[in-house]
């Protein structure tokens, strides 16, 4: 029976090398953009709509390159031709973001760079699920994770290095954005493409024949029909166009409602996005009644709708994990300046103190992150993927909650630990249980869509954060890192619903020749 070449140290950790890399983009883009939006002269109820580019530029990012990449076979594999340009095109934007000179230049910068992390990132996740056996992608996941704490240690404290190890000042003469800012930005994007490139070039992939003999392998063992894609039939004309109809009205009496009522703009991205849902489904459905389904646009709707029970469930966990996080990457830098250093003015000295302990901070919870990649897989194996995971996020959300309470801005440290935990564990726990659910064919695509439910809390958290930190709390930033806390709290309380197709288990006796990877 074929079966998956177990990989040695080594090679997981060349295989995931390059997410160091994107993590330092990743890194430096969460610690920074809301100061350089507010060095632009934004206000900060209008941060959360300005971060809105990196989301909405997933939601369409990740599906389409996870369904390329799938059917992608050429001289640098499947998956790596797109770390290849997206490191390239990732490593430009970062140049181009500190030296923005108008607010709209930052904001399409942004867009760029979080389309090409996209590009980069989405097949990741599919390439530790296609080389890795099953009973290794715990494994793979955890070493992602560490790669991801560590780069992103490194993205948040560099600006603090750069100002207290090697005196580049961190305030503009200007007012702008400040010196060591622009170098750590320089610095980020050579690190990101050095990285990526290391990955590329130092792994080979399984062909798409081995890995459908892989999997055909894997279902006769577990008495699986070979040809087994989703749990759901395949939806019919009348329900797409039904469905499509309803959420397209829906969006458009949302759409009147705020404008009746001359609501806050931003809740027009919130119908915008249910409209766009119903379109979807009017256009799918009018593909497949004239039996035009053998599109990409098609497949990925209509895999959406046949997501397996497993992906579903982790899909609700991922909505309210992620709604956490997105409120701590916007409001963390004003809520710590405002709340801890009593500073809103950003060319301000103590303002730009507080940035550089939050970008401090983020470097913590980020090497707790890299840390707790290395003791999560333990506290699986004692408990179970999903106790565990609830614990992190549990751990995440209390952390979160615990910022109003602390005064004293050095010991903000101590919450950070518990974010770190979670944040290692969202980045690992959900890609192991899932990725024993999906079929190697859509690997990709199915983690593409899988980022839906990354992607829809963070427009929420774009569309009403700002609204609501305005209609009930004045204004104040610290209360979104509260809301935050309620999201993390949620997910934890959501994992216990979700069906674990199976732990790892042993691997067969029989299994793929060491060199079946490096022949690919």
């Amino acid at each position: 029976m074929a079966t998956k070449a177990r990989l040695n140290g080594f090679q997981i950790w060349n295989m995931c090398f390059g997410f160091f890399g994107i993590q330092i983009g990743f890194g430096l883009q969460n610690a920074n953009t809301s100061r350089i939006f507010q060095s632009l002269g934004v206000e900060v109820n209008h941060l959360a709509i300005l971060w809105i580019a990196a989301p909405a530029t997933g939601l369409l990012v990740q599906p389409v390159i996870g369904y390329l990449s799938d059917k992608t076979w050429g001289r640098l594999g499947r998956r790596r031709p797109y770390f290849f340009w997206g490191a390239i095109l990732t490593s430009a934007a970062l140049l181009v973001m500190p030296n923005a000179p108008a607010l709209w230049i930052a904001a399409a910068a942004l867009w760029v760079m979080d389309a090409s992390i996209n590009i980069t990132m989405e097949p990741f996740r599919a390439f530790v699920g296609d080389n890795l056996p099953d009973e290794q992608r715990a494994s793979g996941y955890a070493m992602q994770s560490f790669f991801i704490g560590a780069g992103a240690v490194l993205a948040s404290a560099l600006p603090w290095m750069l100002t207290h190890w090697f005196s580049v000042s961190n305030v503009a003469a200007d007012g702008g954005v400040p010196p060591s800012v622009h170098i750590a930005f320089y610095a980020g994007a050579a690190g990101l493409l050095l990285s990526v490139l290391w990955t590329v070039f130092t792994t080979r992939e399984y062909s798409p024949e081995q890995l459908a003999a892989f999997e055909a392998s894997e279902r006769a063992l577990k008495g699986q029909a070979p040809s087994a894609v989703g749990e759901a039939p395949t939806r019919t004309v009348r329900a797409y166009l039904v469905g499509g109809l309803v959420w397209t009205l829906a969006g458009l009496l949302l759409a009147a409602a705020i404008f009746a009522a001359r609501l806050e703009k931003e809740l027009y991205v919130l119908a915008g996005m249910i409209g766009l849902f119903g379109l979807a489904q009017l256009v799918a459905g009018g593909l497949r009644r004239a039996d035009r389904t053998a599109n990409g646009f098609s497949e990925v709707v209509e895999d959406l709708f046949r997501m397996p029970a497993t992906m579903k469930q982790l899909a609700v966990v991922q909505f309210f994990s992620w709604f956490g996080l997105f409120a701590m990457w916007i409001y963390t830098t004003p809520a710590v300046a405002a709340f801890h250093y009593h500073a809103a003015d950003t060319a301000s000295r103590a303002y730009n103190d507080g940035a550089d302990w939050v970008g401090v901070l983020f470097a913590i919870y980020n090497g707790v992150a890299a840390l707790a990649a290395l003791v999560i897989p333990l506290i699986a194996r004692a408990v179970g993927r999903k106790a565990s995971h609830a614990l992190c996020l549990g751990l995440g959300g209390l952390g979160l909650a615990a910022f109003p309470l602390i005064r004293e801005p050095g010991l903000l440290w101590i919450p950070m630990i518990g974010v770190g935990f979670a944040w290692s564990s969202i980045l690992s726990a959900p890609y192991s249980i899932l990725s024993g659910a999906l079929p190697a064919a859509k690997m990709g695509v199915y983690m593409g869509i899988f980022n839906f439910f990354i992607v829809i809390p963070q427009l929420l958290a774009a569309t009403i954060l700002g609204l609501l930190l305005k209609a009930f709390f004045g204004g104040e930033a610290i209360w979104a890192l509260v809301l935050g806390a309620g999201g993390m709290l949620a997910a934890a309380a959501c994992v216990f619903r979700v069906r674990d197709v199976g732990e790892p288990r042993a691997s067969p006796t029989e299994s793929a020749s060491p060199e079946a990877l490096s022949k690919a």
